[in-house]
Formats: structure tokens, C-alpha cells, sequence
């Protein structure tokens, strides 16, 4: 396929992406490679549940829309008996079970860094919350008799494939089983539909509370191991390559670095790696805390009520961690007031939350920053590429940004 063909390809998927989600708009993709489309607006961040019409797209390869009778995943690996299950078989064999997720694209807030890395340039529009429904995959390993210990990894693969001509590549992502046992499930519907094309129909592994670059779409292969995809068993399968996605993309480093492959890791949290020594380029997998105002939105003009207050509302995660304090600022972050939660309270999904202000008539910066149960506190900006210290690192790929000094916004009050 030549690159004309194939942009021409693109575009029809986006345009069909578009008119499934009116709302939203599609993102620059730098490299021609993405199909993206960011949430609607910031009015998004003011509410719990996130309408699948403005959920956030982003993938790599064509946009698959198989006919779910003829699609099945394969389970292999260390288990008592290998299978083939097929959609019937997850629908009608083992239970059911929804779970609220805030997911939220690695390179999200991406388009903050400076210098500028590449890829899409994400702000801020890059994550929603939504009810997955489907099969708790503790029931299908134990169905099949998997080797279940702390240590051991599943590995997904996507049924997806590169266009480009000369690039071999396959989307495999490696998930360890203490997570995977906890609440990991295969799901086939969002918000009480299915899934739509561009979220992965007819089946995707959705992780809770982790980066969404985790819940494969278009799942294919399960595969039970003692190593995530490592070693030239899977970097040249069949003459594909199943390790780039976890072993060299998404994963945090300077420029020009190409990380080293690691068999496996035992500290995962994906801040607790850029803390430790363990491992010198970390892999994104929970989300790092973070939050975002909704209302007012950046540049507004805004008349207090008839008792002279404006209420600031917006949203704040930290993965599969609980969110323990959310601040707010008027000042451009020269002072902070607590904020109040409020609304539903479901683990690895966005806490919405409130401030109550007195403004005078005026112009203000407003921020928000959250804390996690680890008393982790968002920083206040991203680090220069030659800086060091309490930022947040600059890193190529521009993933995992959690800095609250960009995301402040500008209202008028008359």
C-alpha cells in the first residue's frame, strides 16, 4: 500500500470515528501513524461519566471491525488446558461483571513538553471515564488451570497489524498476575453497548486504573508466562516482533536512549519506578495522580450567583491508588484551599471534585493539584530535557506527565 493509500485509509477511518463521536475533533498526529480523537471539551472534566461519543481514541494500526461470531481469543502458556474461547463462550460460560475506569492515554499532556517531543500532541483531552462490562479473567484462568503465582505475567496481543510496508511489529502488552488476579477483566461492552470499532470490538483486556496503551484491543492471544514478552522467542515470532510495545515504546528515558529488555520487574507502580533504582527507564503502567479542571472553562467569562460564589468542579485520579487531597487555586498557585469530593466513589475511576469561591471582579489563573494515598503530590511543572530535581522528567516520549502548572486556565470574572 503506498502512503497516499494508506492516508487516504486513515482519513476514511477518522471521518467514520468522527460521525459515530460529533463532538469531538481529531488531533494532529505528527508521524501519520495515530488515529486520534481527543475528548469534546473541557466541559467533559465536570462530570463523572464520560458520554463513549466523547471517549478519547487513540491507536497505532487500521481500525478493525470484525463480525464477533467468527472472532476468538487463543489462551496458551502455562495453563492445564489451552483453548480458543469465542465470543458465546466469554458471554454465556463465565460471569459477568462491570468496572468503572478512568483511562487515560500514556502521552497525555504530551503537547506541554518543551523541547517538544513526538507523537500526538496531546493537552489534557486525552482521558475518560466509562463503565466496562465483561468476563473477570480470574475465571478464565482458573477455568483453564493457569499457573496464577506472584511473578508470573499475561501477556495480550492484539489482533491489529502495521501497514507500513518493512515494519513487523505486533501490539503485545504484558500485564503481572498480582494485578491481573485483581481486577483485570475481558471486555466486551462499554456503557451498556458494545464496544464500538475504535475501543476494540469485539473483545479488548481492559486494565483498571493503568495506562490505556495496557488494555489491548481487538484482543487475540492470552498467554500465561514467567516473563513479560522478552527474548527472541517473542522479538522474532513467526518474523514479527511482539516486544517493541513493551520493551522499547512507552517507556520513560531520555533522548536517544533505547532501553534495555527486562524479563521482569517487581516494582510496577509507575512512579514508585521513577523513584527507585531498579529499573533506569520505567515502564507506564498505573497512572500517575493527577487532575483537571471543568468548569470554568480556560479563557470563560463568568457572573457569580445571587450569592456571590462561583463553583470550580473538576476531576482528579491516581490509577489504581485512591486519591486522598485535592487543592485548588486562584492565584496561579501562590495559595491553596482544600476542594471537597463528591459524587461516585469507585476504585481506578476519577474523584469528581468542588470549590466554592468569593471572587472579586477580575482576572484569575485557576489551578488544582491532587495527592495520592502514598502522599504523592502532582509537581508543579515538567523539567527542562537537561534538568534534574522534584519535576516532572522530561522524557522523548513525552508519557506519564502529571505536572499541574500547565494545566492552569484563565476566567474572568465580571
Amino acid at each position: 500500500m503506498s502512503n497516499s493509500e494508506r492516508s487516504e485509509n486513515r482519513q476514511r477511518e477518522t471521518d467514520a470515528i468522527l460521525e459515530r463521536k460529533p463532538g469531538t475533533e481529531a488531533v494532529t498526529d505528527l508521524e501519520d501513524r495515530y488515529r486520534v480523537v481527543g475528548a469534546a471539551d473541557r466541559e467533559t472534566y465536570a462530570n463523572w461519566l464520560t458520554p463513549i461519543e466523547d471517549h478519547y481514541v487513540c491507536h497505532r494500526n487500521e481500525t478493525l471491525d470484525p463480525e464477533a461470531a467468527d472472532w476468538e481469543v487463543d489462551l496458551a502458556g502455562a495453563v492445564a488446558r489451552e483453548g480458543t474461547l469465542g465470543m458465546d463462550d466469554l458471554r454465556n460460560e463465565y460471569p459477568t461483571v462491570a468496572v468503572a475506569h478512568t483511562m487515560e492515554c500514556a502521552g497525555n499532556g504530551r503537547g506541554y513538553f518543551d523541547p517538544e517531543t513526538g507523537s500526538v500532541q496531546w493537552e489534557y483531552g486525552a482521558v475518560s471515564t466509562a463503565i466496562w462490562t465483561g468476563v473477570p479473567l480470574t475465571s478464565v484462568l482458573a477455568d483453564h488451570g493457569a499457573t496464577t503465582d506472584d511473578g508470573m505475567w499475561l501477556t495480550a496481543v492484539g489482533g491489529d497489524h502495521p501497514e507500513v510496508e518493512g515494519e513487523n511489529d505486533r501490539f503485545a502488552r504484558s500485564i503481572p498476575m498480582a494485578k491481573v488476579l485483581e481486577d483485570c477483566i475481558l471486555a466486551y461492552e462499554v456503557n451498556g453497548e458494545p464496544l464500538p470499532p475504535e475501543h476494540g470490538y469485539p473483545v479488548r483486556l481492559l486494565v483498571p486504573g493503568w495506562y490505556g496503551v495496557n488494555s489491548v484491543k481487538w484482543l487475540t492471544e492470552l498467554h500465561v508466562t514467567e516473563t513479560m514478552v522478552h527474548g527472541p522467542e517473542w522479538a522474532d515470532r513467526d518474523g514479527e516482533d511482539f516486544t517493541q510495545w513493551q520493551q522499547s515504546s512507552y517507556r520513560i528515558h531520555p533522548e536517544g536512549v533505547e532501553p534495555d529488555s527486562n524479563a521482569t520487574v517487581s516494582t510496577v507502580d509507575t512512579w514508585a519506578q521513577l523513584e527507585a533504582n531498579e529499573i533506569d527507564h520505567p515502564y507506564t503502567f498505573d497512572e500517575n495522580v493527577k487532575s483537571l479542571i471543568g468548569y470554568p472553562d480556560d479563557g470563560a467569562t463568568v457572573t457569580p450567583g445571587a450569592d456571590g460564589t462561583v463553583e470550580i468542579v473538576g476531576v482528579a485520579w491516581a490509577g489504581d491508588d485512591a486519591v486522598t487531597e485535592i487543592e485548588v487555586s486562584t492565584d496561579g498557585g501562590d495559595s491553596w484551599q482544600d476542594a471537597d469530593c463528591f459524587g461516585p466513589d469507585y476504585d481506578c475511576a476519577w474523584r469528581l471534585f468542588r470549590y466554592r469561591w468569593e471572587p472579586e471582579p477580575s482576572t484569575y489563573t485557576l489551578a488544582s493539584r491532587a495527592t495520592d494515598e502514598r502522599g504523592r503530590r502532582q509537581p508543579a511543572r515538567i523539567a527542562d530535557s537537561d534538568e534534574d530535581g522534584d519535576d516532572y522528567p522530561w522524557n522523548e516520549g513525552g508519557y506519564a506527565e502529571n505536572a499541574w502548572r500547565p494545566h492552569t486556565l484563565e476566567v474572568t470574572i465580571e
